[in-house]
């Protein structure tokens, strides 16, 4: 289950001391309607869920729904720090078309 999706090393930093700083330990990744593109990408600190998959990488626990699952499976989840920067980036080769701004897709 840990390779339904990857985390480079930046966004593992990022994210780490982002939950510290929380004090938080869990990292939902889900799938919402909405956006220009029809699908929205949501990132935000959650409790798990009984029905949850969990994915864990160097020691961040990421989960998610099943459905969820489905249109993430393959996803590469990056960080672009900086002045003009986007912050998390998502890279999702299930993605048929995606917005500019990279937060929503279609598929």
């Amino acid at each position: 289950m840990n390779d339904l999706v990857s985390v480079t090393d930046k966004a593992l930093s990022h994210i780490r001391t982002d939950l510290q700083s929380a004090n938080e330990n869990y990292v939902r990744l889900s799938v919402k309607g909405g956006g220009c593109s029809g699908l929205m990408y949501d990132v935000k600190f959650d409790s798990k869920q009984e029905t949850d998959l969990e994915i864990v990488k160097e020691g961040v626990v990421f989960v998610m729904d099943k459905k969820s699952s489905i249109y993430l499976k393959g996803l590469e989840l990056d960080f672009e720090p900086g002045i003009n920067s986007k912050g998390l980036i998502f890279r999702n080769p299930n993605a048929s078309n995606t917005c500019g701004c990279g937060e929503s897709f279609s598929i």
